[in-house]
């Protein structure tokens, strides 16, 4: 079987309009980048809290911390 050039031009068409279609369809649905930097200030600022709030605990808790309580209730 001979592939006639009518035939053989069709086919190129129809492969090359396809793959198009198929960039363009891939294209659209591509995710958009998303901007992080808001959400990385935010952990850092909650990262901050969190190490000012493990040191008023160790504050708090300490043993010597209720003995200066009450001296200065006393006063």
């Amino acid at each position: 079987m001979r592939m006639h050039v009518f035939e053989m031009v069709v086919i190129i068409t129809v492969v090359v309009l396809v793959a198009g279609l198929i960039k363009d369809w891939m294209k659209k649905n591509q995710t958009p980048p998303v901007d992080l930097s808001p959400i990385e200030d935010r952990l850092a600022k909650l990262e901050a809290l969190q190490e000012r709030v493990e040191v008023l605990e160790k504050i708090v808790t300490d043993k010597n911390y209720d003995l200066r309580s009450e001296i200065d209730n006393l006063r």
